[in-house]
């Protein structure tokens, strides 16, 4: 490709809405133009890079045994009726009617109209297992759109849905999937980790993040240094105190707090460290009768130290509080604990509640919580002799670096992570409900076991850009680079050595299978190298009358402090081995 043939349109400086570094950039380099609020036109120099990532993807995919389809941008309502999402899925789901006044939506994901699929072809079990993947167009009306491409409205998705007979088997086809991911990511150059996940509702425990690590990320990624345990913030288990609880040295006290009613407060107050006092959180769950009326409400205390934080998903799962609970409201907390929140405690209750004490609080002892009276805690509570043994002792609190690791191979750390793919085992949750079986062994209808797997197709330039930028611009990874070598002659319209030495080596990488671009524009030295180190290719050749002269041409890689001299007939073996390597 030579310049003057393509598209390259830089900036200066990025449009005052581009809020992240990935956003910036990909403005600036002239790789989308935003046309309304999450949504963007991909320019030719980011539809490059979007193509180079798609075709890693259905290679591996290919290679994995997965078949390539491509479903349907606008979907029937009729289907994700089928499944309750029409109604349950809420304001992302774009939701049109056509001239006919007939329900459509605009999918986000496509595990409706695969499973209408595989209910109509996949009628034996010798036609199992089987995958169906696509790379399309979604689209979630996202409420507040930010961060460009990170998280849009429009963008692009590789979905892909296994089918199986039975759980067994399932599982192979996930593995097989779980690989195929290892690949792709390994094959985009990004430092990744895949972590385990929590599968919410469905249930289970087959679910993997793909996340690419960057500072910048919204997620938190627990791991061990010292071993291969990876798990997101919300699965990550906070394994409990192995030393047995203290005996109690203090006696019960109650001590005015004026004014403190946080953890943090009280104990600079007390001079004690946070870690010796207990937050009370108040939960509440309700019985409905047929009609959706509250027939009946329980209070729920959970107790978690005061340097911890509660973990509603974990506190999700939790018998008695997995069909949904809600924060208490302030009438039922001052009917139960006669006090407003602030100095809420497990001691003199009004009315009976259910305590659920964090794993780490049902080892403490001689620990400060509320007194349920204004500007008052309790000092040196101890269980037992204070107040009874908790109704149910659990993990409901995030994980913090240092917690020891729930394989006991180390202790955990914690970094941030861009989710770019996920991996989950779905079981039957869509195949039952849109009643998608095959007849086994036997000739009886059984249900298909089913998985889901995507990864953010547009999602990951800015998380390789987030991970891999400088003050310069981006460094793309060869792999995904919109071109991996650019070549910037001087004065070439001054020059016929100059433009004759371009074209030749021009001719000789794209005869060795370079993916390269010839800066035939004519812009001074300094305006061509920012634009490339802008753009992050990851190659530059400078070709110069000087450099011909001495029979050597200056190659440098992006993140290269200064140019290396090499010569112009090992020029072409330099740039193979670097992009090689």
């Amino acid at each position: 490709m030579k310049a003057s043939q393509f598209f390259i349109s830089t900036l200066k400086e990025a449009p005052a809405d581009a809020e992240v570094v990935s956003h910036k950039l990909m403005m600036r380099a002239g790789m989308i133009k935003r046309l309304g609020a999450g949504i963007y036109n991909y320019m030719p120099m980011g539809l490059r890079v979007i193509r180079k990532v798609e075709a890693i993807i259905r290679d591996e995919m290919n290679r994995a045994g997965a078949v390539e389809m491509l479903m349907p941008v606008v979907q029937p309502a009729e289907l994700w009726q089928e499944t309750g999402r029409f109604d349950k899925m809420g304001p992302e789901l774009m939701r049109v009617k056509d001239r006919h006044g007939r329900d459509f939506i605009i999918q986000p994901t496509s595990e409706e109209v695969v499973t209408d699929v595989a209910r109509q072809e996949l009628r034996s079990y010798k036609q199992l297992p089987k995958n169906f993947y696509h790379i399309q167009t979604k689209f979630r009306d996202e409420r507040r759109p930010r961060f460009g491409v990170m998280r849009g409205r429009e963008f692009t998705m590789k979905d892909a849905y296994s089918f199986d007979r039975d759980p067994a088997s399932a599982a192979k086809s996930y593995e097989a999937m779980f690989a195929a991911y290892k690949r792709i990511f390994d094959r985009f150059g990004l430092t990744y980790r895949a972590v385990a996940a929590d599968t919410g509702a469905i249930g289970g425990d087959l679910s993997h993040e793909f996340q690419v690590i960057a500072q910048t990320g919204e997620d938190a990624i627990i791991y061990c240094p010292t071993s291969d345990y990876a798990a997101n913030i919300e699965l990550a288990e906070a394994v409990a105190p192995a030393a047995p609880r203290a005996a109690a040295t203090q006696a019960l006290a109650k001590t005015p707090t004026p004014g403190k009613s946080t953890c943090a407060d009280v104990a600079a107050f007390l001079g004690l460290d946070l870690k010796q006092t207990v937050k009370s959180l108040v939960l509440a769950t309700d019985e409905l009768d047929d009609q959706g009326v509250i027939v009946k409400s329980t209070v729920w205390l959970l107790l978690v130290r005061g340097d911890h934080d509660m973990n509603e998903v974990k506190v999700g799962k939790l018998e008695g509080l997995k069909a949904g609970f809600r924060f208490a409201t302030v009438p039922e907390i001052e009917d139960h604990f006669g006090c407003k929140p602030g100095y809420l405690g497990p001691i003199g209750l009004l009315k009976p509640v259910k305590i659920v004490a964090d794993r780490t609080v049902a080892q403490m002892s001689d620990f400060v919580c509320g007194a349920n009276a204004w500007d008052h805690h309790f000092t040196g509570a101890n269980w037992g002799r204070d107040l009874p043994e908790p109704d149910m002792v659990a993990d409901i609190r995030n994980v913090v670096e240092g917690d020891p690791s729930p394989d006991g191979q180390g202790v955990l750390a914690i970094e941030r992570g861009i989710e770019v793919g996920h991996v989950f085992y779905l079981g039957t949750k869509y195949s039952k409900a849109m009643n998608a079986t095959f007849l086994d062994e036997t000739g009886k209808p059984a249900l298909m076991e089913m998985g889901c797997y995507g990864i953010g197709v547009t999602r990951i330039l800015g998380a390789a850009i987030e991970q891999n930028h400088d003050a310069r611009g981006i460094i793309w990874p060869a792999s995904i680079a919109p071109f991996e070598v650019a070549l910037c002659p001087i004065g070439m319209d001054r020059s016929e050595e100059v433009k004759a030495a371009a074209q030749r080596l021009y001719a000789d990488l794209q005869g060795a299978g370079v993916d390269v671009i010839l800066d035939d524009r004519g812009e001074r030295p300094g305006a061509m190298f920012a634009d490339w180190e802008l753009i992050g290719v990851p190659l530059r050749v400078v070709i110069s009358d000087r450099g011909l002269k001495e029979g050597q041409l200056e190659v440098q890689g992006r993140r290269d402090a200064e140019a290396s001299k090499v010569a112009l007939t090992e020029v072409v073996a330099q740039v193979r081995s670097r992009l090689s390597a």
